[in-house]
């Protein structure tokens, strides 16, 4: 295992610089076409089944990091990540909120063979032409469903990207549901797996005891880890408006691993990261849903990759572990930028 740069490592001062734009210098859109708006954009993108509108809402000015969200779900919105507003602005980072297709602000089509892989990765790619991103200032992340959407859209079109950040996301579907089957299952009391288990097998997911469960054995020990009277007002929102057609179709129905028929059931790029030669930072969280050991091993198989662990942090470990989280997101974009 080749030894990865710990972002600990770097001083404080590795934060000023030139890459730190001045207050009135970060929040000018003077002259440009976010102005009016606020940064808040419509853009249109093609499919096989015609043009739609994505929405997609800018913050802040800085040539040369520029970082575009790309929420989970699939089918979640760019709500969770709202959190970001209260770093990245402060660290001079500019970045782009964005629903996917069928999510929440942007078109929501009713045609189910738009919810595939290779179709959202084109998506993502004309959402950066015309938000003119390109390989001097494009940083993408991808947050559990958006980290496979993030890897996949490096595997083809690195050409344009600056950096990329992969949170809270395993690089193989298999891998994350023999992680759910073997570990994080045993952690819960016996009898509540047995009944999650029966409730799943005879597909009654609208039983209302299956959230009973989850609730407060899965969601708030893995998901978030705050009481659920505690979770944060954008979380909550996310959750509300999340799609439920392209959720089911892609991840399937249940909370615990993607299964059933879901169309991610067998994703694994596992043996593709070495191809993605642009730097790479992975996050986990110690709590996570998905196994931070094997998100520390992806960092080792990309040329240029490094980890981040969340000790405190589960799958949304910008919440649970916030401190740590932004602080690596933050150096691990400077010192991009800095030495690329």
């Amino acid at each position: 295992m080749k030894p990865l740069l710990s972002i600990r490592q770097l001083s404080p001062s590795e934060n000023s610089g030139s890459s730190t734009p001045s207050v009135a210098e970060y929040h000018n859109y003077a002259g440009t076409e976010h102005e009016l708006s606020g940064g808040a954009r419509r853009i249109t993108i093609s499919t096989p089944k015609g043009e739609f509108y994505v929405w997609t809402k800018r913050v802040g000015n800085n040539p040369t990091i520029k970082l575009l969200l790309l929420h989970g779900g699939p089918g979640g919105t760019h709500e969770a990540f709202e959190c970001f507003h209260s770093h990245l602005p402060k660290a001079g980072i500019e970045y782009y909120y964005y629903d996917q297709l069928g999510s929440h602000y942007s078109d929501n089509p009713d045609d189910t063979s738009l919810w595939e892989i290779d179709r959202f990765v084109e998506e993502v790619e004309q959402v950066r032409e015309a938000l003119n991103l390109d390989k001097s200032n494009f940083y993408l992340l991808g947050h559990s469903w958006g980290g496979i959407l993030a890897m996949e859209y490096a595997l083809k079109y690195q050409q344009h990207l600056k950096g990329l950040i992969i949170s809270n996301m395993v690089s193989s579907v298999p891998t994350y549901n023999q992680y759910a089957d073997e570990v994080l299952g045993p952690q819960m009391p016996a009898e509540v797996l047995t009944e999650i288990k029966q409730i799943e097998a005879d597909n009654d997911f609208e039983n209302p005891r299956y959230m009973e469960l989850l609730l407060p054995h899965f969601y708030t020990k893995h998901a978030l880890r705050m009481p659920l009277e505690e979770w944060p007002d954008p979380a909550l929102r996310m959750l509300d408006h999340m799609n439920q057609t392209i959720y089911v179709q892609m991840q399937g129905p249940s909370e615990f691993g993607i299964r059933s028929n879901a169309s991610l059931l067998n994703w694994d790029r596992s043996q593709h990261l070495p191809n993605i030669q642009v730097p790479t930072l992975t996050i986990g969280g110690q709590h996570d849903t998905m196994d931070p050991q094997h998100m520390e091993w992806m960092a080792t198989q990309f040329p240029n990759g490094r980890y981040l662990h969340c000790p405190e942090g589960s799958h949304m470990a910008f919440y649970d572990d916030q401190q740590t989280y932004f602080e690596g997101l933050v150096r691990f974009m400077i010192d991009v930028d800095k030495h690329h």
